[in-house]
């Protein structure tokens, strides 16, 4: 259970060292991560949305989620899902990112 754990906190390290293009604020604390999953084998599952439907990273922001959360070594496998069930609303996003846009 540990270890899952860590490994979960990996994962989010590498998430929140990517950004959103549009918005200065990385995609973990923009509120852009619905789930993330990890099996007992260390197959990864995360579900994501976007800021938007028709974002301009549609296709290359699930892949570059993919290739850098695949890239921590005890990780098998990554599956990105993309949804937009719930739509992405300012209420997703942290306190944190809500202070550094200044809306709070």
């Amino acid at each position: 259970m540990n270890e899952k754990f860590s490994l979960e906190e990996k994962i989010i390290s590498v998430l929140k060292n990517i950004y959103d293009p549009e918005i200065p604020v990385d995609i973990y604390e923009l509120g852009l991560i619905y789930d993330i999953q990890i099996s007992s084998e260390k197959e990864v599952k995360i579900v994501m949305t976007l800021t938007t439907p028709n974002c301009p990273v549609v296709d290359s922001l699930p892949l570059e989620i993919k290739n850098k959360v695949k890239s921590l070594k005890e990780i098998k496998n990554v599956d990105v899902i993309l949804t937009f069930d719930p739509p992405w609303s300012r209420e997703f996003m942290s306190e944190e990112a809500r202070l550094e846009l200044g809306l709070l």
